[in-house]
């Protein structure tokens, strides 16, 4: 049976490799141009080469953002880098544009891919977009399972289908949004969202300026069109069972944290209905070490139907944290029992972490000896990026994060 693919966000070379370490079978990421994250790293042109090598040396396969809804302007140069992006060997696109869609096809062997941002939310557009010669198609965030059911029952069954079962929701449809233009300037169809869906709002009466009054009978006033987060963690063998064949996890702007624990977490779940072993403990382990990566309040969204009052967040747009990052390993000696560690967070000796890799179960070790590279014995770890030396019997591997609970 082939196995639903694990795709997963990347922001920048470390999240790529965090992102493969813990179990993605394809990433999506971007270049300087075309992508819809002005504001993640991205990948410039030398670096975009070092990951298709680094991905595909792990059989980990590599897509390309380039959804942006592009003005005239913001075609130039466009040619060229198709081009390049096919030498360099980038399995697919990620197109919302028609424009762009044909400059790809006309000008690439690259396997092309409508995004999420084409907002497919039938099978008749599917269908249009497998006869102009789509590998895959993104469906719209805003479907049900009966309309994901439906589609998949309508169209080819050689052509792929995308959904997304973890990340942030949009107000608009599949991030089609014209707010943060309105309100800032910055285009949210070109890169540059400034996320005016989470601010806080309130009303101004025309003759009463500068007397603010919530929307809602609360003094802290209401996030009106602020949504929760989508999770289908325990929904994932519904849609293995219907035929879909990717599983996106929203979040290029996340850190290596959230990306670890998101991917390792749809990992376990999904290899565990492949095992038959799919069962309400499993799903209630990796739903709780989900939540250990900061996050927002978790919504199935429009699985069900129509979303409800229960989609959206009235009081707040903040994250729940309840953990810290505090380090990576970078190296073990097995004969010594010694790791090397690089700090990210500040911690203390006596510390009670949780050490995880991509198995199954996590470590639960204490601080006890800590020592930088001079040798010299620390109480107080307090400088991000500083490599250390701890003792532990048990094996760890470059890339495990270690993690602390944040006390309550």
């Amino acid at each position: 049976m082939k196995k639903v693919e694990l795709l997963a966000p990347a922001g920048d070379m470390d999240r790529l490799k965090t992102a493969i370490k813990f179990g993605a079978n394809a990433v999506y990421m971007a270049g300087e141009s075309f992508g819809l994250r002005k504001n993640a790293k991205n990948f410039s042109d030398e670096e975009l080469e070092k990951a298709v090598k680094y991905a595909h040396d792990r059989d980990v396969k590599i897509n390309i953002t380039m959804n942006i809804v592009p003005h005239d302007k913001d075609m130039e140069g466009i040619v060229d880098y198709i081009k390049y992006l096919d030498k360099i060997g980038v399995d697919a696109l990620i197109i919302s544009d028609p424009g762009i869609f044909m400059i790809a096809k006309e000008n690439s062997n690259i396997d092309l891919h409508i995004s999420t941002q084409a907002s497919v939310t039938n099978s008749s557009t599917v269908n249009f977009w497998y006869k102009m010669g789509a590998k895959r198609v993104i469906l719209a965030r805003e479907l049900s399972f009966d309309e994901i059911k439906n589609i998949r029952e309508n169209v080819p069954k050689n052509l792929e289908l995308e959904c997304f079962v973890h990340g942030a929701m949009c107000i608009s449809y599949s991030g089609r949004c014209l707010l943060s233009n309105y309100m800032t300037g910055r285009d949210a169809n070109r890169g540059d969202c400034a996320q005016a869906c989470r601010w806080k709002y309130s009303l101004q009466e025309e003759k009463r300026p500068g007397e603010y009054f919530p929307v809602m009978e609360d003094d802290k006033g209401t996030y009106i069109f602020n949504s929760k987060d989508l999770c289908l963690l325990d929904e994932i063998d519904k849609l293995i069972e219907i035929g879909i064949d990717s599983f996106k996890i929203e979040g290029r702007m996340k850190t290596q944290f959230y990306v670890a624990t998101v991917i390792r977490s749809y990992r376990q779940a999904i290899d565990s209905y492949y095992e038959g072993n799919f069962t309400k403990e499993v799903i209630e382990k990796y739903m709780s070490e989900i939540r250990k990566a900061s996050h927002r309040y978790f919504t199935k969204a429009f699985f069900y139907g129509k979303a409800d009052s229960t989609s959206q967040i009235y009081e707040s747009s903040s994250y729940i944290r309840g953990y810290d990052f505090v380090a990576q390993v970078l190296d073990y000696d097995k004969e010594t029992h010694i790791a090397t560690i690089e700090q990210r967070n500040r911690f203390f000796k006596g510390d009670e972490v949780e050490i995880f890799g991509n198995s199954k179960d996590f470590i639960t070790y204490t601080f006890d000896k800590i020592t930088d590279e001079k040798g010299n014995v620390l109480e107080v770890c307090n400088k991000p990026k500083q490599r250390l030396l701890i003792k532990i019997d048990d094996v760890l591997e470059p890339g495990d994060m270690i993690r602390r609970k944040i006390e309550e």
